[in-house]
């Protein structure tokens, strides 16, 4: 329970479908250490308050675990060294496989809890072979399983998504009829450890010790021609346009590439940031076995973009290739891609570098 409505109507509902629900929290960083920033997602000491009270709403025992040390290796370490090797990380997917279904459920396991619910927008389902399969939640504008495509069979068979056949206007609505004190409560879209008011370059400076300006280098074009100057290569991501400050061109620049080693960033048109095919790295499939063959599939490589169609081929050592049958912008090394059938999730990887 995060605080949030969706989590507190995902509890609500399995309270009155008859089940013994216990609420469990996460506490992922220290609250009172960062007093002075401004957080701008989940897991705050206001949420906490928040599942407290939810909890005591519903009238089921709640408990807050401190998973600060697990999240900060699993999580925010990998974060700050994806920046500083000039990727582009994706902190949420970490979070739910490192965190969320691993340590904290089987500290759920371990308190005698036979399921471990949450307020994702996703569902569980089994196909023919008894297979668990994760898939798209009813609501496509919701849908969380890009995040969840790390998910093992052994999690999904202890899983329950109680929001994946619900929209979130009706989400609210049933929190509102439950008198749920977060039934309207804003939504947050930002990384919960990152202060709103500094930005994450400022998460990666605290957590390497370095100091503005110790990363700084070249803006060069396509070319190689010096445009301009940074100071911290690790501030910019792939496919980014606000902040350049080149001045002198009348198109829209774009960054094309972030070398980590010789701190220069890359900048050039929009057609430089198409690409065709990219390479996935440590990739899982959901099932628990790689295709032998190539296979046609849907593929989305951001969590806010469209599902495009493409074709995966298995590179062995749980590597793929995957071809895009249109050309596409910002392919962001350090994202994942995610694989699709339909609104059937089969897996995704990691992608490299070139």
């Amino acid at each position: 329970m995060s605080g949030g409505v969706d989590s507190s109507t995902a509890a609500y509902i399995l309270k009155s479908a008859g089940h013994e629900v216990v609420g469990l929290s996460m506490q992922m960083y220290d609250n009172l250490s960062n007093a002075d920033s401004t957080y701008g997602g989940c897991c705050t000491i206001d949420d906490l308050t928040d599942a407290k009270r939810v909890a005591w709403k519903l009238g089921i025992p709640h408990f807050t675990l401190n998973l600060e040390s697990n999240f900060h290796e699993k999580v925010i370490t990998p974060f700050v060294q994806g920046y500083l090797s000039g990727t582009t990380p994706s902190p949420c997917v970490l979070c739910n496989t490192h965190v969320k279904f691993d340590l904290f459920h089987k500290k759920a396991r371990a308190i005698g809890a036979d399921k471990i619910a949450t307020g994702h927008y996703a569902r569980v389902t089994r196909d023919d072979n008894g297979r668990f399969a994760l898939r798209k939640a009813h609501d496509l504008a919701k849908d969380q399983s890009y995040f969840l495509f790390e998910l093992s069979q052994e999690q999904l068979a202890e899983a329950i998504f109680p929001l994946g056949e619900m929209t979130k206007p009706e989400v609210r609505d049933v929190a509102e009829e439950a008198g749920l004190p977060v039934a309207r409560k804003k939504e947050s879209y930002e990384i919960c450890f990152v202060p709103q008011k500094d930005g994450y370059a400022a998460i990666v400076e605290k957590e390497a010790g370095i100091q503005r300006g110790e990363g700084a280098g070249e803006i060069v074009d396509v070319d190689g021609n010096i445009v301009g100057h940074h100071d911290g290569y690790y501030t910019f991501t792939i496919g980014q346009r606000r902040g350049l400050q080149i001045g002198g061109s009348p198109d829209r620049t774009y960054v094309i590439d972030v070398n980590a080693f010789t701190k220069r960033v890359t900048v050039g048109p929009a057609s430089a940031l198409e690409r065709s095919e990219l390479v996935a790295e440590r990739v899982h499939w959901i099932s628990g076995k790689a295709p032998s063959v190539p296979i046609e599939i849907q593929a989305r490589v951001r969590s806010r973009a469209a599902d495009v169609a493409a074709t995966v081929t298995s590179l062995g050592a749980d590597r793929a290739r995957v071809t895009f049958a249109q050309k596409l912008r910002a392919v962001a090394p350090g994202q994942a891609v995610v694989f699709y059938d339909a609104d059937l999730c089969l897996g995704g990887g990691w992608i490299a570098r070139d």
